[in-house]
């Protein structure tokens, strides 16, 4: 192992801004049940296709509406 390192041409991790946040929240168990049902369908956990659906929603700016 060197006495010291040079990180003078180092560059940020472009992973840096996509830190994720652990929460809990109460979901219905139907909902639950849909995810995880994408879940076995496509192979991506279950609370990864959430937080996509989650992402996405904020990106495109939806509101919610009540019915």
């Amino acid at each position: 192992m060197r006495d010291e390192y040079d990180f003078g041409k180092g560059r940020q991790s472009p992973y840096a801004k996509m830190l994720r946040k652990p929460v809990t929240m109460n979901i219905d168990v139907a909902t639950i049940d849909y995810f995880k049902e994408e879940s076995r369908r496509t192979g991506v956990p279950y609370q990864t296709i959430i937080n996509m659906y989650l992402g996405q929603c904020a990106a495109e700016g939806k509101h919610l509406t009540f019915v």
